[in-house]
């Protein structure tokens, strides 16, 4: 029997705007046990869905194993002055920052 990941999707490309806010993300999103092809997630979308409890990590996709990433560090949602941040790993930071996520 195939176990289900305990995480909804896996951020392997960011993309961040000149101010350093994260401007869209490369994704694979998990639907049931198998994940979907690439997607694109402006920041917005990003937000919402770690809003709604979607659970997304850092990582990569492992060459010919089409399910099976390599995955890092849990992406978290902080509240920082009022304002939503975006980042991956134990630390905090003032503006996006998905530390080890290749940049495009």
């Amino acid at each position: 029997m195939i176990k289900k990941k305990a995480y909804d999707g896996v951020v392997v490309a960011v993309h961040y705007k000149p101010q350093g806010e994260i401007d869209w993300v490369r994704a694979f999103e998990r639907h049931g046990f198998v994940f979907s092809d690439r997607v694109m997630l402006g920041r917005e979308a990003l937000v919402q869905r770690l809003k709604d409890g979607k659970r997304f990590k850092t990582g990569a996709r492992k060459t010919y194993e089409g399910n099976d990433f390599e995955v890092r560090e849990d992406i978290r949602l902080i509240d920082k002055n009022g304002s939503s941040v975006i980042v991956a790993g134990p630390a905090a930071s003032e503006r996006d920052a998905l530390i080890g996520v290749p940049i495009i």
